[in-house]
Order: C-alpha cells, then structure tokens, then sequence
C-alpha cells in the first residue's frame, strides 16, 4: 500500500472521530409523546435509569446527553420502548432531539421524540 493510500485510509478511518462532539451527561430527559389515535400529546420528564408508562407502550431512559457547556443545546436520550406484553422492544437506541427524523421511532400509534436533557 502506498503512503498516499495510506493516509487517505487513516483520513477516513479518524473523520469520525474528529467530529464527535464533547458532551456532559444529564440528569434525566423531557420527552414529548403523541397517541396518534386520540391526538393526544403528553410531555414526561424521566431520570436516568427510570421507565414510564404511556398508554400501550413502556419508555425506559438509558441515559441523556448534552453538549458542553449548553445545557439547552441539543439532547442525546438513549431509549428503550416496548409495547405492553411484548418483550421485544420496538425501538432501542438513541434518540437527538435536533434531528428527530434520524431514528424515529416506528410505531402505528405512538411517537417519541427527546424535548431536552435535565440537569437537576
């Protein structure tokens, strides 16, 4: 392998990781939740490590994320949804709240989106 090759390689290879940002964990999470059904729109507030319950659907906050220094900046939630009963979940993975259409969840009745991170 040339040195030229080489070096494209590592450029690709470190990109990603020169573009990760810092970020500080929070306390816990805002998400707004929609029943599709009955039009209904509730904002829960969960503490890292914690689930609710809303309507058919169980929500389990892993962990929130926010960059630092901006606690009002964006929001990273790592979530866990299941339907009543059933033990797979529906959705598992992290949620931004900027980009809500990144990994939408992909439920007939319910949406989740992360609003923010708490810090208190």
């Amino acid at each position: 392998m040339s040195l030229r090759a080489l070096t494209a390689a590592l450029a690709l290879v470190a990109a990603p990781v020169l573009a990760q940002e810092t970020v500080n964990p929070g306390t816990g999470a805002v998400l707004r939740v929609l029943d599709k059904l009955n039009a209904k729109v509730n904002d829960v507030t969960l503490a890292n490590g914690s689930s609710v319950q809303q309507g058919l659907i169980e929500i389990v906050l892993s962990e929130c994320r926010f960059p630092v220094g901006n606690p009002a900046g964006d929001a990273y939630a790592f979530l866990t949804i299941r339907e009543a009963g059933v033990a797979q979940p529906v959705y598992r993975g992290w949620m931004i709240a900027s980009s809500p259409a990144l990994n939408p969840l992909d439920h007939p009745r319910y949406d989740v989106w992360v609003m923010r991170c708490t810090t208190s």
